[in-house]
């Protein structure tokens, strides 16, 4: 649908309905997808039934949301409706079983035609501001993949300008991690504590201006912003199959003790970054 008229920061994400499987992307454990849908839009979607469930949709649809708040470039993030007939006619049957184990609510990513892999050693190095506010937004969120070796970034026009590459964040799967181990007795652990895997970050040498982004960010992400964004979250998401989750309003508790801890992540990347430039 083009990213670049993205839904506006603060609304909700819309819903389309899956209408046709167009081949699977089989990269890493989300086995996503690309699929079209009723807007005859194309997305690259991450499906509720494979093997790491349902907090990988609660990532990406949380990552996505801070970052458009944050004015950070990322692709829209759309609900897809999947019927169960939506692979009746898919001969591979991992997918065809993937595709039955995954109806009702999954998250789609626009797709970026054209889109090439960014690469350190060939692209234009972002601007510092830029380059700050991706490397603290991953500390936020506590994304471990943003590394050279698998950067998630991918090159594609900029807002429409003629022959302008700008960067566009994706695959926030892994991040908040949170969820993983979150307990009731202890809503709020980790919410604090600073990221300790950015020294591999492929932004970080860039990233001379970290106080500054820690302002932006604050100012962003407020409670407000960051309940709305918690309340988007699926009912379906959070039914709890194969682990406890946090309700929407512990989501939001927990990113929000987080903000607090912005200027705390904010010195430990400059520390990281110290030892790497």
């Amino acid at each position: 649908m083009g990213s670049e008229a993205a839904q506006r920061p603060g609304t909700g994400p819309r819903t389309v309905v899956a209408t046709r499987y167009v081949t699977a992307l089989r990269e890493g454990g989300s086995l996503p997808g690309l699929i079209e849908a009723d807007d005859d839009g194309l997305y690259v979607v991450k499906l509720r039934g494979a093997g790491q469930g349902t907090p990988v949709l609660v990532a990406e649809l949380l990552a996505a949301g801070l970052a458009r708040a944050a004015g950070l470039p990322m692709p829209e993030v759309v609900l897809v409706e999947v019927d169960s007939a939506l692979g009746r006619n898919e001969p591979d049957p991992e997918i065809h079983a993937l595709l039955l184990a995954s109806v009702g609510l999954n998250l789609g990513l626009d797709f970026l035609p054209g889109s090439i892999t960014f690469d350190p050693a060939a692209s234009l190095a972002p601007s510092s501001e830029l380059a700050s506010r991706i490397v603290l937004f991953d500390a936020f969120i506590t994304n471990p993949d943003r590394s050279a070796k698998n950067p998630n970034l991918l090159e594609w026009h900029d807002g429409g300008q003629r022959g302008k590459r700008g960067l566009w964040l994706i695959d926030h799967g892994a991040a908040l991690y949170f969820q993983y181990g979150w307990r009731q007795e202890a809503p709020l652990a980790g919410a604090r504590s600073a990221f300790s895997r950015l020294g591999g970050h492929v932004l970080l040498s860039r990233a001379s201006g970290l106080a500054a982004a820690v302002g932006d960010l604050q100012a962003a992400w407020t409670p407000e912003v960051i309940a709305a964004l918690c309340a988007a979250i699926p009912d379906t998401w959070l039914d709890g199959a194969h682990m406890t989750l946090p309700s929407r309003e512990q989501y939001a508790a927990w990113l929000t003790a987080r903000v607090e801890a912005l200027p705390h992540l904010a010195e430990e990347a400059a520390r990281a970054r110290a030892h790497h430039v």
